[in-house]
């Protein structure tokens, strides 16, 4: 799709001098030559920032190109030559001035976000003055909300520098970014003490996310903090698959990285949705899809307020909404930035003169100054990473919900006692009583899944307990069932992590359904646990079945014989990646089981194994 003309676009014309108060000192000739030679040679890429659940694009950073052209080898190097020129924010203005003119030409550029990196040392420039940017942002017809900076906290030195920008953007009605989340020395204090609309995580912890445990956990962890502070989260640097999958995995909002799109100069050849990334970790959202009908039955709508309006309007929605004791608040596109609480504006609507005073803009008191934070979740996010971020926040009452990135409604605390019951009873009716996995309907689901999805690698086996019939004859059926339950509890211990479903078919049948992330070797994995269980299971016997090896009983004709004491055959599917659609089908998947059933309990090994 092209959005424009493949050709550089001419920077938003503007006499920086026009613009810039009073008393600021022309610039040097060399100066003025570093300004016009970067005019000529800098241009800017943009990369996707992706919805990480739907594959839209949320927005695009706008990353510098060509900087050797003006004779230094790093981009940071371009910014330290305009300070030490003393014409930093002149500089970053005219690069601020290409990348909107750039960003502008794109369609929905009004409904998507321009992500910028800003030098944090801008505000200490002897040339900086307010208000420059906003100048820009009206020629072009965008709103401020269109306008993302990012504020990186790699360098200790200019970590104040840092704090004071997110203050300041923050009371300009930008939206804000923390880049290279984890990276730096005081991530965790900027966060603490101000509210950026979006961390994005630094690409050292997202680079090999699938093989590092340790990384996992971190990252895991920051997400759920950012969550409850209301704050989205970008994993940025992905570049492979199995990458992405675990950042889908553990909640990350976005994404940005190689895997998705590499940066482009020519916008048009970027795309506004990117389809393949929905199907990658497909299956492992399907509890959470089953999910989002009980949350969407309990979703309050709250009118939200917009942070444009007048401290007027606020006043006038609570004295008409009078049992409401809080309002979410949104920017210009519907996005959520927290609530206003009434208990906020006691002070001012019970003094004398005080709702003047708040609703005078000359005080600078806007609706912004009176956000606090709230718990965010995605409507498809799942129950329980819901019930997770209303848990860690303080906040009493309850979480807003978004889809999309857009206000959707909000979850009280009675709503989520309510889903906590809905989700109870759902996975009741689905579970064994005995063992508590997942039956036969969470198992069609997640074999449905893995069948259509001819994309990915899956691997499905079922398992069957053999001679469990002349045992539980033998012995009763509490020991049948104490003999259902070791195998369950082997079955956990070997295999129960993330990337694997765990489901009891009924009776001695169970079966486990393995991911492409999954890291382990599955066959041996397998053969493991019938030792295990084989091994275990002799103890359930008297001393003269398990020193004779096998008991005596009648088979199913009534004919008296010897069982050998139990042990579990299973029969091993392996579906690759890139096989034909509907793959196999399930026909074709019910005669393959069959003979892989029977020839599983005839060999030694009792497992047997087949490749789609």
């Amino acid at each position: 799709m092209d959005f424009t003309n493949n050709h550089k676009l001419e920077p938003l014309m503007f006499d920086f001098d026009d613009i810039a108060p009073m008393g600021h000192e022309d610039p040097t000739f060399e100066a003025k030559a570093y300004l016009e030679l970067a005019k000529s040679e800098i241009d800017y890429a943009f990369q996707p920032i992706v919805d990480i659940n739907n594959g839209t694009v949320f927005g695009y950073e706008a990353l510098l190109r060509g900087h050797e052209k003006l004779g230094v080898s790093s981009v940071f190097e371009v910014f330290d030559r305009a300070e030490e020129l003393k014409i930093l924010h002149r500089f970053d203005m005219m690069m601020r001035s290409l990348a909107i003119t750039k960003y502008a030409a794109l369609p929905r550029s009004s409904r998507t976000k321009l992500f910028y990196n800003l030098d944090n040392r801008i505000i200490a420039s002897p040339d900086y003055f307010r208000g420059g940017t906003k100048a820009l942002l009206r020629e072009v017809g965008l709103p401020p909300s269109a306008l993302c900076l990012e504020i990186s906290e790699r360098h200790e030195v200019s970590m104040k520098q840092a704090a004071q920008n997110l203050a300041l953007y923050y009371d300009e009605d930008y939206s804000t970014a923390i880049d290279d989340f984890g990276a730096g020395y005081s991530g965790l204090k900027l966060l603490q003490e101000h509210q950026p609309d979006f961390i994005k995580i630094d690409r050292s912890f997202i680079n090999g996310i699938d093989k590092d445990k340790k990384c996992k956990l971190m990252v895991a962890t920051i997400v759920d903090l950012a969550h409850v502070l209301g704050i989205f989260v970008i994993a940025e640097g992905v570049e492979t698959e199995a990458e992405l999958v675990i950042c889908k995995e553990i909640g990350c909002d976005l994404v940005q990285g190689y895997y998705v799109e590499r940066p482009q100069t020519e916008i048009g050849s970027l795309k506004l949705q990117y389809t393949d990334l929905v199907h990658v970790g497909r299956r492992k959202s399907q509890e959470k899809e089953n999910d989002t009908q009980i949350i969407y039955e309990q979703i309050e709508y709250r009118p939200p307020l917009k942070v444009t309006d007048t401290m007027d309007t606020v006043f006038e929605a609570f004295r008409r909404n009078k049992e409401m004791t809080f309002f979410p608040v949104v920017d210009e596109i519907g996005s959520p930035l927290g609530v206003i609480r009434e208990h906020m504006l006691k002070e001012y609507a019970y003094s004398p003169f005080g709702k003047d005073l708040i609703a005078n803009r000359g005080t600078g008191l806007t609706l912004r100054k009176f956000i606090s934070p709230c718990p965010m979740a995605d409507i498809q996010s799942g129950t329980q990473t819901i019930l997770e971020n209303f848990s860690l926040s303080e906040s009493p009452d309850g979480i807003i919900l978004v889809k999309e990135f857009s206000y959707l409604g909000f979850l009280s605390a009675g709503s989520l006692l309510r889903v906590i019951n809905e989700k109870n009873l759902a996975q009741a009716r689905d579970s064994s009583p005995l063992t508590k996995l997942p039956g036969n309907s969470s198992i069609a689901n997640f074999v449905t899944q893995a069948c259509s999805d001819q994309n990915s690698e899956s691997v499905l086996v079922y398992l069957d307990l053999d001679n469990f019939k002349a045992f539980n004859d033998a012995y009763g059926f509490r020991q049948g069932d104490r003999a259902i339950m070791l195998f369950a509890e082997l079955m956990r211990k070997k295999f129960e992590r993330d990337d694997v479903f765990l489901g009891h078919v009924g009776g001695d049948d169970f079966f486990i359904g393995v991911e492409q992330s999954y890291t382990g070797d599955v066959d041996r994995e397998v053969a493991d646990l019938l030792t295990n269980f084989a091994s275990d299971v002799e103890s359930f016997y008297d001393a003269e079945a398990r020193e004779q090896g096998y008991l005596e009983g009648k088979d199913r004709h009534g004919e008296v014989r010897r069982f050998p004491l139990m042990s579990c055959s299973a029969a091993v599917v392996h579906l690759t990646a890139g096989r034909e659609e509907n793959t196999p089908s399930f026909e074709n998947l019910d005669v393959v089981l069959a003979k892989l059933k029977k020839e599983a309990k005839g060999n030694e090994s009792h497992i047997a194994f087949y490749r789609f």
